[in-house]
Protein backbone atom coordinates (compact mmCIF):
# COMPACT_ATOMS: atom_id res chain seq x y z
CA UNK A 1 0.00 0.00 0.00
CA UNK A 2 1.42 3.46 -1.31
CA UNK A 3 2.31 5.60 1.91
CA UNK A 4 0.09 9.01 1.49
CA UNK A 5 2.12 12.46 2.55
CA UNK A 6 0.06 15.28 4.52
CA UNK A 7 2.85 17.34 1.95
CA UNK A 8 4.79 16.48 -0.65
CA UNK A 9 7.15 19.37 -1.67
CA UNK A 10 8.98 19.67 -4.95
CA UNK A 11 12.20 21.13 -4.04
CA UNK A 12 14.27 22.14 -0.76
CA UNK A 13 15.45 26.67 -1.70
CA UNK A 14 14.24 29.47 -0.33
CA UNK A 15 10.43 28.83 -0.88
CA UNK A 16 10.12 25.27 0.37
CA UNK A 17 11.95 25.50 3.66
CA UNK A 18 9.82 27.63 5.32
CA UNK A 19 6.75 24.93 4.48
CA UNK A 20 8.86 22.28 5.63
CA UNK A 21 10.08 23.86 8.57
CA UNK A 22 6.79 25.30 9.90
CA UNK A 23 4.27 22.44 8.94
CA UNK A 24 6.97 20.12 10.74
CA UNK A 25 6.85 21.69 13.46
CA UNK A 26 3.32 21.53 13.38
CA UNK A 27 2.93 17.94 13.14
CA UNK A 28 2.13 17.40 9.73
CA UNK A 29 3.98 14.40 7.60
CA UNK A 30 5.88 15.79 4.86
CA UNK A 31 8.34 14.40 1.95
CA UNK A 32 10.59 16.48 -0.02
CA UNK A 33 12.10 15.75 -3.35
CA UNK A 34 15.17 17.35 -3.86
CA UNK A 35 16.65 16.93 -7.10
CA UNK A 36 20.21 17.44 -5.67
CA UNK A 37 22.34 15.69 -2.81
CA UNK A 38 22.20 17.05 0.50
CA UNK A 39 25.76 18.82 1.55
CA UNK A 40 26.46 19.06 5.09
CA UNK A 41 28.61 22.16 6.36
CA UNK A 42 31.91 20.24 5.93
CA UNK A 43 31.23 19.10 2.65
CA UNK A 44 31.28 23.04 1.62
CA UNK A 45 35.27 24.30 0.53
CA UNK A 46 36.56 27.40 -0.47
CA UNK A 47 37.53 25.73 -3.70
CA UNK A 48 36.89 28.00 -6.92
CA UNK A 49 37.40 25.14 -9.20
CA UNK A 50 34.76 23.08 -7.98
CA UNK A 51 32.30 25.82 -7.19
CA UNK A 52 32.69 28.21 -9.95
CA UNK A 53 34.96 26.64 -12.87
CA UNK A 54 33.09 23.19 -12.96
CA UNK A 55 30.23 23.60 -10.40
CA UNK A 56 29.59 20.41 -8.60
CA UNK A 57 26.73 21.12 -7.57
CA UNK A 58 24.44 21.84 -11.10
CA UNK A 59 23.60 19.64 -13.87
CA UNK A 60 26.09 19.31 -16.68
CA UNK A 61 24.84 21.21 -19.31
CA UNK A 62 25.99 18.57 -21.70
CA UNK A 63 23.17 16.37 -19.92
CA UNK A 64 20.31 18.90 -18.65
CA UNK A 65 20.51 22.53 -20.57
CA UNK A 66 17.80 24.83 -21.58
CA UNK A 67 16.48 26.29 -25.18
CA UNK A 68 16.94 30.09 -25.23
CA UNK A 69 14.94 32.56 -27.51
CA UNK A 70 16.65 35.62 -28.00
CA UNK A 71 15.89 38.43 -31.05
CA UNK A 72 14.52 35.26 -32.78
CA UNK A 73 17.20 33.51 -32.74
CA UNK A 74 17.31 29.99 -31.16
CA UNK A 75 20.17 28.05 -28.94
CA UNK A 76 20.71 25.62 -26.30
CA UNK A 77 22.09 26.97 -23.20
CA UNK A 78 25.12 23.93 -24.25
CA UNK A 79 25.83 25.63 -27.04
CA UNK A 80 26.31 28.89 -25.60
CA UNK A 81 27.94 27.98 -22.42
CA UNK A 82 25.21 29.65 -20.38
CA UNK A 83 23.91 28.45 -17.06
CA UNK A 84 20.70 28.57 -15.76
CA UNK A 85 21.36 26.11 -12.75
CA UNK A 86 21.35 27.66 -9.80
CA UNK A 87 22.14 24.80 -7.26
CA UNK A 88 20.56 21.63 -7.43
CA UNK A 89 21.20 20.85 -3.91
CA UNK A 90 19.51 20.88 -0.29
CA UNK A 91 18.84 24.44 0.14
CA UNK A 92 18.90 25.50 -3.12
CA UNK A 93 20.55 28.52 -4.28
CA UNK A 94 20.36 29.91 -0.63
CA UNK A 95 23.71 28.21 -0.29
CA UNK A 96 25.38 30.41 -2.33
CA UNK A 97 24.05 33.68 -1.91
CA UNK A 98 26.01 36.96 -0.67
CA UNK A 99 22.82 37.24 1.75
CA UNK A 100 21.46 41.25 0.81
CA UNK A 101 18.30 41.08 2.36
CA UNK A 102 16.48 44.29 2.09
CA UNK A 103 12.61 44.24 1.96
CA UNK A 104 10.54 45.06 -0.57
CA UNK A 105 8.99 48.97 -0.40
CA UNK A 106 5.56 49.40 0.53
CA UNK A 107 4.88 50.89 -3.01
CA UNK A 108 6.44 47.71 -4.54
CA UNK A 109 3.35 46.56 -4.22
CA UNK A 110 1.69 48.55 -5.94
CA UNK A 111 3.59 50.13 -9.02
CA UNK A 112 0.23 50.10 -11.43
CA UNK A 113 -1.45 52.21 -8.91
CA UNK A 114 1.25 54.65 -8.06
CA UNK A 115 3.56 55.04 -11.23
CA UNK A 116 0.84 53.60 -13.68
CA UNK A 117 1.04 51.40 -16.64
CA UNK A 118 4.48 51.68 -19.39
CA UNK A 119 3.93 50.58 -22.75
CA UNK A 120 4.59 46.93 -23.54
CA UNK A 121 5.14 46.23 -19.94
CA UNK A 122 2.86 44.10 -18.01
CA UNK A 123 2.72 45.69 -14.48
CA UNK A 124 0.51 44.68 -12.23
CA UNK A 125 -0.32 45.17 -8.06
CA UNK A 126 0.16 42.78 -5.97
CA UNK A 127 -2.97 41.35 -4.41
CA UNK A 128 -1.06 41.81 -0.77
CA UNK A 129 0.45 45.11 0.49
CA UNK A 130 3.33 45.01 2.38
CA UNK A 131 1.42 45.37 6.11
CA UNK A 132 0.29 41.87 5.42
CA UNK A 133 4.13 41.11 4.68
CA UNK A 134 5.56 42.79 7.26
CA UNK A 135 5.40 40.33 9.98
CA UNK A 136 6.70 37.38 8.26
CA UNK A 137 9.86 39.21 7.24
CA UNK A 138 10.95 40.38 10.89
CA UNK A 139 10.28 36.61 11.33
CA UNK A 140 12.71 35.87 9.01
CA UNK A 141 15.44 38.12 10.31
CA UNK A 142 14.54 36.29 13.53
CA UNK A 143 14.79 32.24 12.56
CA UNK A 144 16.98 32.58 9.39
CA UNK A 145 19.19 35.34 10.74
CA UNK A 146 19.66 38.93 9.58
CA UNK A 147 22.50 40.70 11.04
CA UNK A 148 22.22 44.53 10.61
CA UNK A 149 22.08 48.03 11.60
CA UNK A 150 18.62 50.18 11.13
CA UNK A 151 19.41 53.53 9.32
CA UNK A 152 16.90 56.21 8.63
CA UNK A 153 16.48 57.17 5.54
CA UNK A 154 12.78 57.95 3.56
CA UNK A 155 13.13 54.68 1.57
CA UNK A 156 13.27 52.14 4.28
CA UNK A 157 10.86 50.19 4.91
CA UNK A 158 8.70 50.24 8.18
CA UNK A 159 9.81 47.65 10.54
CA UNK A 160 7.72 46.42 13.41
CA UNK A 161 11.38 45.45 15.01
CA UNK A 162 13.12 48.23 15.94
CA UNK A 163 16.55 46.63 14.92
CA UNK A 164 17.91 43.36 13.59
CA UNK A 165 18.42 40.08 15.52
CA UNK A 166 22.05 40.58 14.99
CA UNK A 167 24.25 43.29 14.84
CA UNK A 168 26.01 44.14 11.35
CA UNK A 169 29.03 41.77 10.02
CA UNK A 170 32.20 43.89 10.53
CA UNK A 171 32.77 46.20 8.11
CA UNK A 172 36.19 46.47 5.74
CA UNK A 173 38.03 50.29 6.59
CA UNK A 174 37.04 51.05 2.95
CA UNK A 175 33.23 51.91 4.47
CA UNK A 176 34.88 55.13 6.16
CA UNK A 177 36.00 56.35 3.03
CA UNK A 178 32.56 55.57 1.01
CA UNK A 179 30.49 56.91 4.32
CA UNK A 180 32.33 60.06 3.80
CA UNK A 181 32.43 60.17 -0.30
CA UNK A 182 28.91 59.66 -0.26
CA UNK A 183 27.85 62.81 2.01
CA UNK A 184 30.07 64.99 0.07
CA UNK A 185 28.07 64.49 -2.80
CA UNK A 186 24.71 64.18 -1.24
CA UNK A 187 24.11 60.31 -0.96
CA UNK A 188 23.50 58.44 2.09
CA UNK A 189 25.03 55.29 2.10
CA UNK A 190 22.90 52.61 4.19
CA UNK A 191 24.26 49.65 6.02
CA UNK A 192 23.56 46.28 4.14
CA UNK A 193 21.30 44.16 6.42
CA UNK A 194 23.11 40.32 5.30
CA UNK A 195 21.75 36.69 6.22
CA UNK A 196 25.28 35.58 7.73
CA UNK A 197 25.27 35.27 11.42
CA UNK A 198 27.91 37.86 13.50
CA UNK A 199 27.30 35.92 16.51
CA UNK A 200 27.13 32.26 17.26
CA UNK A 201 23.88 30.67 17.61
CA UNK A 202 22.26 27.25 18.64
CA UNK A 203 24.07 25.04 16.29
CA UNK A 204 25.26 27.76 14.27
CA UNK A 205 28.78 29.81 14.17
CA UNK A 206 29.08 32.61 13.20
CA UNK A 207 30.73 34.08 10.17
CA UNK A 208 34.36 33.75 10.14
CA UNK A 209 35.21 35.97 7.21
CA UNK A 210 36.92 34.06 5.21
CA UNK A 211 36.71 35.99 2.28
CA UNK A 212 35.12 33.32 0.28
CA UNK A 213 31.18 34.11 0.35
CA UNK A 214 28.77 34.85 -2.27
CA UNK A 215 29.26 31.37 -5.21
CA UNK A 216 30.45 29.57 -2.20
CA UNK A 217 28.75 27.19 0.54
CA UNK A 218 28.99 27.97 3.96
CA UNK A 219 31.46 25.82 6.18
CA UNK A 220 30.22 27.48 9.77
CA UNK A 221 26.41 27.66 9.07
CA UNK A 222 26.62 31.48 9.52
CA UNK A 223 24.58 32.49 6.15
CA UNK A 224 21.32 31.43 6.86
CA UNK A 225 20.49 28.83 3.89
CA UNK A 226 17.32 27.17 3.59
CA UNK A 227 19.32 24.18 4.38
CA UNK A 228 20.92 25.69 7.54
CA UNK A 229 18.55 27.70 8.74
CA UNK A 230 15.21 25.49 8.26
CA UNK A 231 15.20 22.10 6.63
CA UNK A 232 17.94 20.85 8.99
CA UNK A 233 16.33 21.36 12.37
CA UNK A 234 13.01 20.78 10.11
CA UNK A 235 14.63 17.40 9.87
CA UNK A 236 15.01 16.77 13.84
CA UNK A 237 10.99 16.49 14.28
CA UNK A 238 11.48 13.12 12.20
CA UNK A 239 8.26 14.39 10.64
CA UNK A 240 10.46 14.98 6.98
CA UNK A 241 11.24 12.67 5.06
CA UNK A 242 14.09 13.52 2.18
CA UNK A 243 14.70 11.93 -0.78
CA UNK A 244 17.23 13.71 -2.74
CA UNK A 245 18.41 12.65 -6.35
CA UNK A 246 14.72 12.55 -6.94
CA UNK A 247 14.09 14.73 -10.47
CA UNK A 248 10.49 15.16 -10.20
CA UNK A 249 9.00 15.07 -14.18
CA UNK A 250 5.12 14.93 -13.93
CA UNK A 251 2.62 15.92 -11.39
CA UNK A 252 -0.40 13.68 -12.19
CA UNK A 253 -3.68 15.40 -11.80
CA UNK A 254 -7.36 13.65 -11.45
CA UNK A 255 -10.80 16.08 -10.97
CA UNK A 256 -8.69 18.92 -10.75
CA UNK A 257 -6.66 17.35 -7.77
CA UNK A 258 -2.89 16.39 -7.74
CA UNK A 259 -2.49 13.06 -6.65
CA UNK A 260 1.08 12.26 -6.87
CA UNK A 261 4.78 13.01 -8.05
CA UNK A 262 6.43 11.18 -10.34
CA UNK A 263 9.89 11.36 -10.39
CA UNK A 264 13.19 9.67 -11.34
CA UNK A 265 15.74 7.91 -8.84
CA UNK A 266 18.46 9.22 -10.36
CA UNK A 267 21.01 6.97 -8.72
CA UNK A 268 18.82 3.89 -10.11
CA UNK A 269 17.55 5.97 -13.12
CA UNK A 270 14.40 4.13 -12.17
CA UNK A 271 10.69 6.18 -12.08
CA UNK A 272 8.98 6.19 -8.94
CA UNK A 273 6.06 8.12 -7.44
CA UNK A 274 4.74 9.78 -4.69
CA UNK A 275 1.39 10.33 -3.10
CA UNK A 276 0.52 13.17 -0.82
CA UNK A 277 -2.85 15.17 0.44
CA UNK A 278 -1.45 18.57 -0.42
CA UNK A 279 1.50 19.84 -3.01
CA UNK A 280 4.00 22.90 -2.82
CA UNK A 281 6.09 23.45 -6.16
CA UNK A 282 9.51 25.41 -5.53
CA UNK A 283 11.89 24.15 -7.81
CA UNK A 284 12.95 28.24 -8.76
CA UNK A 285 10.71 29.74 -11.29
CA UNK A 286 12.19 28.70 -14.85
CA UNK A 287 12.03 24.67 -13.52
CA UNK A 288 8.19 25.22 -11.67
CA UNK A 289 7.34 26.47 -15.16
CA UNK A 290 8.57 23.89 -16.87
CA UNK A 291 7.32 21.16 -14.36
CA UNK A 292 3.76 22.45 -14.63
CA UNK A 293 3.57 22.91 -18.32
CA UNK A 294 5.11 19.18 -19.07
CA UNK A 295 2.55 17.74 -16.96
CA UNK A 296 -0.64 18.02 -18.85
CA UNK A 297 -3.49 16.01 -18.14
CA UNK A 298 -6.98 15.97 -20.04
CA UNK A 299 -8.65 18.45 -17.73
CA UNK A 300 -5.25 20.66 -17.83
CA UNK A 301 -4.11 20.18 -21.93
CA UNK A 302 -2.05 22.78 -21.73
CA UNK A 303 -0.11 22.04 -18.87
CA UNK A 304 -1.48 22.12 -14.81
CA UNK A 305 -3.60 25.16 -13.90
CA UNK A 306 -2.68 26.84 -17.06
CA UNK A 307 -6.29 27.22 -18.58
CA UNK A 308 -5.68 30.38 -18.34
CA UNK A 309 -2.01 30.26 -20.74
CA UNK A 310 -0.39 32.39 -17.49
CA UNK A 311 2.13 29.88 -16.68
CA UNK A 312 5.62 30.15 -17.63
CA UNK A 313 4.61 34.01 -18.38
CA UNK A 314 6.24 37.55 -17.17
CA UNK A 315 9.02 35.74 -16.43
CA UNK A 316 11.50 37.91 -14.21
CA UNK A 317 14.85 38.40 -13.81
CA UNK A 318 16.85 41.52 -12.08
CA UNK A 319 17.86 44.52 -14.22
CA UNK A 320 20.80 46.50 -14.03
CA UNK A 321 24.63 45.81 -14.03
CA UNK A 322 27.70 46.72 -12.62
CA UNK A 323 30.29 49.50 -12.57
CA UNK A 324 33.35 48.84 -11.18
CA UNK A 325 36.89 51.30 -9.82
CA UNK A 326 40.25 49.71 -8.32
CA UNK A 327 41.56 51.40 -5.67
CA UNK A 328 45.29 51.15 -5.16
CA UNK A 329 48.47 52.37 -2.90
CA UNK A 330 48.06 55.85 -4.35
CA UNK A 331 44.02 55.99 -3.02
CA UNK A 332 42.64 57.58 -0.36
CA UNK A 333 42.90 54.65 1.85
CA UNK A 334 46.32 53.41 3.23
CA UNK A 335 47.36 50.52 1.36
CA UNK A 336 47.25 48.11 4.54
CA UNK A 337 43.85 48.67 5.49
CA UNK A 338 42.98 48.78 1.74
CA UNK A 339 44.18 44.78 1.45
CA UNK A 340 42.63 43.94 4.87
CA UNK A 341 40.81 40.76 3.42
CA UNK A 342 37.51 38.92 4.47
CA UNK A 343 35.36 41.36 6.18
CA UNK A 344 32.39 43.00 4.23
CA UNK A 345 31.40 46.21 2.55
CA UNK A 346 28.10 46.55 4.30
CA UNK A 347 27.06 49.27 2.18
CA UNK A 348 23.87 50.28 0.05
CA UNK A 349 22.92 53.89 -1.73
CA UNK A 350 18.68 53.43 -1.82
CA UNK A 351 18.06 57.33 -2.86
CA UNK A 352 17.48 56.53 -5.58
CA UNK A 353 15.29 53.45 -5.40
CA UNK A 354 12.06 56.10 -6.60
CA UNK A 355 13.59 59.30 -8.67
CA UNK A 356 12.56 61.67 -11.52
CA UNK A 357 9.11 60.01 -10.90
CA UNK A 358 9.37 56.56 -11.82
CA UNK A 359 11.00 53.43 -10.50
CA UNK A 360 14.62 53.39 -9.53
CA UNK A 361 17.04 50.77 -7.72
CA UNK A 362 19.57 50.41 -5.43
CA UNK A 363 23.30 50.50 -5.73
CA UNK A 364 25.04 48.03 -3.62
CA UNK A 365 29.32 48.25 -2.94
CA UNK A 366 31.10 45.05 -2.89
CA UNK A 367 34.66 44.13 -3.56
CA UNK A 368 34.76 41.66 -6.65
CA UNK A 369 34.73 38.07 -5.24
CA UNK A 370 38.12 36.52 -4.44
CA UNK A 371 38.46 33.68 -6.79
CA UNK A 372 42.38 34.23 -7.84
CA UNK A 373 42.27 31.96 -10.58
CA UNK A 374 39.60 34.23 -12.09
CA UNK A 375 41.88 37.14 -11.32
CA UNK A 376 45.19 35.93 -12.24
CA UNK A 377 43.61 34.55 -15.57
CA UNK A 378 42.58 38.20 -16.66
CA UNK A 379 46.19 39.37 -16.19
CA UNK A 380 47.82 37.17 -18.81
CA UNK A 381 47.16 39.81 -21.57
CA UNK A 382 48.43 43.26 -22.17
CA UNK A 383 46.16 46.13 -23.36
CA UNK A 384 47.23 45.22 -27.21
CA UNK A 385 45.38 41.30 -26.21
CA UNK A 386 49.36 40.11 -26.54
CA UNK A 387 49.86 36.65 -24.09
CA UNK A 388 52.33 38.15 -21.54
CA UNK A 389 54.71 35.82 -19.45
CA UNK A 390 57.95 35.56 -17.55
CA UNK A 391 58.48 38.62 -15.72
CA UNK A 392 55.87 40.64 -17.24
CA UNK A 393 53.26 38.56 -16.01
CA UNK A 394 54.77 38.43 -12.67
CA UNK A 395 54.79 41.90 -12.08
CA UNK A 396 51.01 41.96 -12.98
CA UNK A 397 50.10 39.47 -10.86
CA UNK A 398 51.86 40.82 -7.92
CA UNK A 399 50.39 44.27 -8.43
CA UNK A 400 46.91 42.73 -8.55
CA UNK A 401 47.08 40.80 -5.90
CA UNK A 402 49.15 43.03 -3.38
CA UNK A 403 48.57 46.37 -4.43
CA UNK A 404 44.86 46.59 -5.47
CA UNK A 405 41.50 45.98 -5.33
CA UNK A 406 38.55 46.54 -7.26
CA UNK A 407 35.54 47.68 -5.69
CA UNK A 408 31.99 46.98 -7.87
CA UNK A 409 29.06 48.86 -7.06
CA UNK A 410 26.32 46.13 -8.19
CA UNK A 411 23.12 48.23 -9.54
CA UNK A 412 19.62 46.37 -9.22
CA UNK A 413 16.32 47.70 -10.41
CA UNK A 414 13.14 46.12 -12.05
CA UNK A 415 13.29 43.74 -14.77
CA UNK A 416 9.64 44.77 -16.39
CA UNK A 417 7.27 41.66 -17.29
CA UNK A 418 6.65 41.88 -20.59
CA UNK A 419 5.62 39.23 -23.34
CA UNK A 420 9.21 38.26 -24.61
CA UNK A 421 10.07 36.96 -20.99
CA UNK A 422 8.62 33.87 -20.43
CA UNK A 423 8.76 29.96 -20.24
CA UNK A 424 7.85 27.40 -22.66
CA UNK A 425 8.52 23.78 -23.24
CA UNK A 426 10.74 22.53 -25.79
CA UNK A 427 8.55 20.03 -27.91
CA UNK A 428 11.75 19.00 -29.85
CA UNK A 429 14.49 18.55 -27.23
CA UNK A 430 14.83 16.29 -24.36
CA UNK A 431 17.50 16.31 -21.13
CA UNK A 432 18.95 12.91 -20.45
CA UNK A 433 16.18 11.44 -18.91
CA UNK A 434 14.19 11.89 -22.12
CA UNK A 435 12.19 15.30 -20.29
CA UNK A 436 11.39 18.12 -22.59
CA UNK A 437 13.62 20.78 -21.68
CA UNK A 438 12.32 24.63 -20.70
CA UNK A 439 12.64 27.22 -23.72
CA UNK A 440 13.18 30.19 -22.43
CA UNK A 441 12.15 34.24 -24.17
CA UNK A 442 14.74 36.17 -22.43
CA UNK A 443 13.40 39.92 -24.13
CA UNK A 444 14.36 42.45 -21.69
CA UNK A 445 12.22 46.06 -21.65
CA UNK A 446 14.32 48.57 -23.00
CA UNK A 447 12.75 50.46 -19.69
CA UNK A 448 15.45 48.36 -17.74
CA UNK A 449 18.51 49.81 -19.90
CA UNK A 450 17.25 53.42 -19.29
CA UNK A 451 17.07 53.02 -15.21
CA UNK A 452 19.95 51.07 -15.19
CA UNK A 453 21.85 53.75 -17.07
CA UNK A 454 20.75 56.43 -14.84
CA UNK A 455 21.59 54.63 -11.51
CA UNK A 456 24.94 53.69 -13.19
CA UNK A 457 25.99 57.11 -13.80
CA UNK A 458 25.32 57.91 -10.17
CA UNK A 459 27.62 55.04 -9.16
CA UNK A 460 30.45 56.20 -11.25
CA UNK A 461 30.11 59.81 -9.55
CA UNK A 462 30.88 58.20 -6.16
CA UNK A 463 33.56 56.21 -7.37
CA UNK A 464 35.11 59.06 -8.98
CA UNK A 465 34.48 61.08 -5.42
CA UNK A 466 35.94 58.31 -3.65
CA UNK A 467 39.47 58.71 -6.10
CA UNK A 468 38.88 55.30 -8.03
CA UNK A 469 41.09 54.13 -11.19
CA UNK A 470 39.98 52.57 -14.28
CA UNK A 471 36.01 53.20 -13.76
CA UNK A 472 34.05 51.36 -16.44
CA UNK A 473 30.56 49.48 -16.23
CA UNK A 474 28.22 47.52 -17.92
CA UNK A 475 24.41 47.53 -17.67
CA UNK A 476 23.23 44.74 -20.12
CA UNK A 477 19.92 43.60 -21.63
CA UNK A 478 21.07 39.90 -20.75
CA UNK A 479 19.58 38.88 -17.58
CA UNK A 480 21.41 37.42 -14.56
CA UNK A 481 20.99 33.59 -14.25
CA UNK A 482 20.86 33.46 -10.32
CA UNK A 483 17.93 36.00 -9.78
CA UNK A 484 14.72 34.18 -11.15
CA UNK A 485 11.31 34.88 -10.63
CA UNK A 486 7.65 35.04 -12.33
CA UNK A 487 5.84 33.02 -14.12
CA UNK A 488 2.94 31.58 -12.49
CA UNK A 489 2.09 35.32 -10.77
CA UNK A 490 -0.54 35.60 -7.93
CA UNK A 491 -3.59 37.72 -8.23
CA UNK A 492 -7.32 37.73 -7.83
CA UNK A 493 -8.41 37.13 -11.01
CA UNK A 494 -8.13 33.84 -12.38
CA UNK A 495 -7.99 34.75 -15.89
CA UNK A 496 -4.66 36.64 -15.63
CA UNK A 497 -2.62 35.15 -12.97
CA UNK A 498 -1.80 31.24 -11.60
CA UNK A 499 -2.66 31.46 -8.43
CA UNK A 500 -4.84 33.38 -5.55
CA UNK A 501 -3.44 35.48 -3.01
CA UNK A 502 -1.73 32.48 -0.55
CA UNK A 503 -0.22 30.84 -3.59
CA UNK A 504 -2.98 28.49 -4.15
CA UNK A 505 -3.44 27.69 -7.94
CA UNK A 506 -6.99 29.23 -8.50
CA UNK A 507 -7.34 25.84 -10.36
CA UNK A 508 -5.99 23.03 -8.27
CA UNK A 509 -7.02 23.70 -4.96
CA UNK A 510 -4.44 21.28 -3.44
CA UNK A 511 -1.13 22.93 -5.42
CA UNK A 512 1.01 25.29 -4.03
CA UNK A 513 3.80 27.67 -5.71
CA UNK A 514 6.24 29.28 -3.03
CA UNK A 515 9.14 30.19 -5.29
CA UNK A 516 9.44 33.29 -6.58
CA UNK A 517 7.26 32.29 -9.67
CA UNK A 518 4.17 33.90 -7.48
CA UNK A 519 6.01 37.72 -8.18
CA UNK A 520 3.85 39.66 -10.31
CA UNK A 521 6.90 42.28 -10.12
CA UNK A 522 10.50 41.54 -8.82
CA UNK A 523 11.39 45.07 -7.01
CA UNK A 524 14.70 46.40 -6.77
CA UNK A 525 16.65 44.41 -5.17
CA UNK A 526 17.66 40.36 -4.71
CA UNK A 527 14.60 38.23 -4.14
CA UNK A 528 15.67 35.75 -1.51
CA UNK A 529 14.66 37.81 1.28
CA UNK A 530 10.86 38.29 0.09
CA UNK A 531 10.87 34.38 -1.23
CA UNK A 532 11.34 33.63 2.23
CA UNK A 533 8.88 35.88 3.92
CA UNK A 534 6.21 35.26 1.74
CA UNK A 535 6.51 31.32 2.14
CA UNK A 536 6.85 31.56 5.65
CA UNK A 537 3.25 33.63 5.21
CA UNK A 538 2.11 30.67 2.91
CA UNK A 539 2.93 28.20 5.59
CA UNK A 540 0.44 30.08 8.37
CA UNK A 541 -2.28 29.61 5.73
CA UNK A 542 -1.30 26.21 5.46
CA UNK A 543 -1.64 25.49 9.00
CA UNK A 544 -4.97 26.68 8.87
CA UNK A 545 -6.67 24.71 6.67
CA UNK A 546 -4.74 21.73 6.79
Amino acid sequence: MNTIYDICVVGSGAGAGPIIYELAKAGKKIIVLEKGEHYKREDFSKDEIAYTKRSIVTPNLNDEYHTIIENNDEYTTTQANWDFWNGSIVGGSSNFMSGFFHRLHPNDFQLKTKFGTIKGANIEDWPINYEELEPYYDKVEKIVGVSGYTTPHKYESPRSSKNFPYPATTEHPIVHLIDKSAQKIGFTSVVTPRAILSQDIQNRDKCYYSNYCGSYGCSSGAKGSAREALINPALKTKNVTLITNAFVIKLKEQNKKIVSALYIDKNKNIKKEIFAKTFIVAGQAIETSRLLLNSSTNNFPNGLSNNSGQVGKNLLFSGGGVVNGTFDENSKISLKDLMTEGYFVNRVIKDFYFFDKQKGGILELLFEHANPIRKANKEKWDQDGNLVWGEELYKKLFYTFNKQKKLSIEIFNDWLPNDNCNVSIDKYRVDKYGINVAKIAIGSHPQNEIIGDKLAKKAVKLLETMGAKNINGNISPYPPQNLQAGGCRFGNDSKTSVLNKYCQSHEINNLFVTDGSFMPTGGSVPYTFTIYANSFRVADYLKKIL
